[in-house]
């Protein structure tokens, strides 16, 4: 008698227990890269963008293997594996974003077309770091007359690229302003860093700015318009 009543206490706490269920969430594991492999988060970007400058002065073909980084030198090369499918692309950083918290690399949308990850939007996915076109360190350019000096990375006469660049070099640099300057009748937007007393600091700069692929040039400081 005393097992039977025990038996029904433990039905009744089960029915209890069932009719006011608890889930417990068990939170999802982070991604961990295989050694030697870098961990990004990526997205991408295509049509909006197709045809217009990049940050490196080439156009952006959407269809090209190519990518955007803050930071990394123009011509890094970048073997990009989609962990949850094992597929791989090789691209070429030409660009500099995204500029959205959280995410690390901006893939082009033929690269995220091949990894397989168009609908999906962002992925967390495995980078490995395969070497650089060298083609894209530039030489530094020099028509400063005399100080103080600045450096000129580009000029554009569209507002939008030249505002775009403006805030992809202060990621990295200080003072960065826009010059503009009427030329033949048509106005035109400098991206320029810095006022510098010294031609020797100013060089420093170009040359940094130079092998991560800019064209730059040291001139004149002129003050800002």
């Amino acid at each position: 008698m005393k097992n039977y009543i025990l038996l029904v206490i433990a039905l009744i706490f089960l029915g209890a227990c069932s009719s006011g269920r608890v889930e417990v969430r068990v939170p999802p594991q982070p991604v961990i890269a295989p050694q030697g492999k870098t961990t990004m988060v990526a997205s991408w970007y295509g049509k909006k963008f197709h045809g217009r400058p990049t940050a490196s002065g080439e156009r952006f073909n959407m269809y090209a293997l190519t990518a955007a980084h803050k930071t990394l030198p123009f011509g890094t090369l970048l073997r990009v594996t989609n962990p949850s499918n094992g597929k791989s692309v090789v691209v070429k950083i030409n660009d500099r974003g995204p500029f959205v918290e959280g995410r690390d690399l901006d893939l082009s949308y033929g690269a995220a077309k091949r990894l397989g990850m168009i609908q999906k939007g962002t992925s967390v996915v495995y980078v490995d770091f395969i070497g650089r076109d060298n083609s894209y360190i530039r030489p530094v350019k020099y028509v400063a007359t005399e100080g103080p000096y600045t450096i000129q990375v580009a000029s554009f006469n569209d507002p939008i690229n030249a505002f775009r660049l403006k805030r992809i070099l202060k990621y990295t640099y200080d003072h960065v302003y826009i010059m503009k300057v009427w030329v033949k009748g048509t106005l035109y937007y400098r991206v320029r860093i810095g006022r510098f007393p010294s031609r020797s600091f100013a060089e420093e700069i170009a040359r940094r700015l130079a092998r991560e692929g800019y064209s730059v040039m040291v001139t004149s400081y002129e003050g800002v318009s």
